[in-house]
Order: C-alpha cells, then sequence, then structure tokens
C-alpha cells in the first residue's frame, strides 16, 4: 500500500511541474519533497518523475500512477471528513406503541434531531408487551409501553382512558356469541376483552386479529365488530362507543430510560410532555 504523504507529494510535484514549487505548495523543503518522491520510486520499484525534462513532467509508469494517486488522495480526504462530522455517530434507541407516534411526538423527535445532529433516533413501534420485553433485555434506551401498573422505575405514568367501540353503523343488537375484534396474541387489550366480555356472561369470538391499531380501527369502522381501544385513538374513525358494557378502568402509558442525565434525559422530558398534553399525570 502506498502512503498517502508521498502519493501527495508526487501529484504535487505533477501539477507544478517543479520540485521547488511543489515544495513551496506542500510547505516543505525541496529535499524533503525529493525524498518522499524517491521513497515513492523504490515502494513502485519505478521511476515515476522525468527529472531530465524541462519542467519536470511524469513517466510513462508515472501517468499509469497518476489517477489511482489523486482517487487515493481523494478517497482519504473523504474518509477524514466522514469522521470529522459526527452527526450520526451515537443513536438513541426508542421502543412505542404504535398509537403514540402521532404529529406531536415525531415533531419532538425532528426537532431533537435537529438540535443534536450527532444523534441518530432509531424508532421502532410494536406491541407494549413485546416492548417491555425488548426494553429489559437492554435493546431500547427509551421506551414508552401500555400496561396494566407502571414499575417503579418508570420515568412518567399517565393513565389512558378505555372504552369499548363499535361501527357508527352498528346494528341495535350485536348476535351472541359476539364478534371481537382484537390484537394478535400477547396484544395487551386481548385479555382484558375476553375477561370483561365474559364477566358480562356473553360468548364470543374473534371475527378478525388485526396487526396493528388501524387494522383494528377500521375492521370495527367496517362492522366486524366490537374492541376495546382506547379513546384517544376513535379520533377520525366512524365509530362510537357501545355503552352495554359501561365504564372500563384506563390503561397505564409508562415511559422508561436506563439514562437519566444527558441529551436521553431532554428527550425522554419532551416525550413526556406530549403524553401530558393529552392525559392527567397520575402519582
Amino acid at each position: 500500500m502506498f502512503d498517502p504523504r508521498l502519493l501527495r507529494a508526487f501529484t504535487a510535484i505533477v501539477d507544478a511541474a517543479s520540485f521547488s514549487l511543489a515544495a513551496k505548495r506542500l510547505h516543505m523543503t525541496q529535499s524533503t519533497i525529493s525524498q518522499q518522491l524517491a521513497r515513492l520510486e523504490d515502494a513502485a520499484g519505478l521511476t515515476l518523475i522525468d527529472r531530465a525534462a524541462r519542467p519536470v513532467k511524469p513517466t510513462t509508469a508515472g501517468e499509469r500512477l497518476l489517477g489511482y494517486a489523486r482517487r487515493i488522495l481523494a478517497l482519504q480526504q473523504e474518509a477524514e471528513s466522514a469522521l470529522g462530522d459526527r452527526a450520526g455517530t451515537t443513536s438513541i434507541r426508542i421502543g412505542v406503541p404504535e398509537d403514540i407516534v402521532g404529529a406531536a411526538m415525531a415533531n419532538v423527535f425532528g426537532d431533537f434531531a435537529r438540535r443534536h445532529r450527532e444523534i441518530q433516533l432509531d424508532v421502532t413501534a410494536g406491541l407494549s408487551r413485546d416492548l417491555t420485553r425488548r426494553y429489559r433485555s437492554g435493546e431500547f434506551d427509551i421506551a414508552i409501553v401500555k400496561e396494566d401498573q407502571a414499575s417503579a422505575d418508570c420515568r412518567a405514568a399517565f393513565p389512558e382512558a378505555m372504552a369499548w367501540f363499535e361501527s357508527a353503523d352498528a346494528p341495535d343488537e350485536w348476535p351472541n356469541p359476539i364478534p371481537l375484534v382484537a390484537f394478535p396474541p400477547g396484544g395487551l387489550y386481548r385479555e382484558a376483552m375476553f375477561e370483561r366480555v365474559e364477566r358480562e356472561q356473553r360468548r364470543w369470538y374473534i371475527a378478525l386479529a388485526g396487526s396493528s391499531l388501524h387494522n383494528v380501527l377500521v375492521a370495527v369502522e367496517a362492522g366486524l365488530g366490537l374492541s376495546l381501544l382506547p379513546k384517544s385513538a376513535a379520533c377520525g374513525y366512524r365509530i362510537r362507543q357501545y355503552t352495554p358494557f359501561g365504564t372500563e378502568r384506563p390503561m397505564t402509558v409508562s415511559v422508561y430510560s436506563w439514562d437519566s442525565t444527558g441529551p436521553t434525559a431532554e428527550l425522554v422530558e419532551r416525550m413526556g410532555a406530549v403524553l401530558a398534553a393529552g392525559r392527567p399525570r397520575r402519582g
């Protein structure tokens, strides 16, 4: 591998067509630049500059090397520039439920990224139970999860108002067994739905299992069945609360973070402020 310092001396001599002028441009003595060229020629095993020519010029071998030398030097400069720019050199890994990543939360992420160019935000949306497992195993630095009760190490907790919903065009009476629209097994609301319907002494079946909150809402809107959902998620869908089951106790939206200092703490605080704007604080 050719030393970039020697290649720089070689290209400077070619560009200046003079040892003395090349040395001046590189802020070195003429003897030093001559020594660097000699070292490069020893490494290549070829004469690269025709010293007898006036002005000096590259030999045939030198002409062949020149293009490669310029590319090597350009790549070196590119690498130095990339390493000198700290943008995205560290990351904060965030896990959040799908419905949390609304416009307000996205604005928080965008503003934070603009003010902290050195940090890359890696945001993953998913089901709360899976997010909790992954946070506890160290896959996330910050996690917002929905759960029955917040753990002692949460940074903030907010109640999430829940209600049963049906299509705005739903019939006055649902058949027995009653159709349900649910999340896949492991979804937070799924077991709560089953328990409540059974307390009402109604039989049930899963009419559709949606992989996302939007899919569940669209299915309810289409009249496929009832579902237990956050009240905040209903806006923009043609659905209405199903009142025969009465009220439901709220879920808890909890914010967790391993780090309580620096930019991570700042981001946690701003994420919590978005949640607080739409939910009363608990505790």
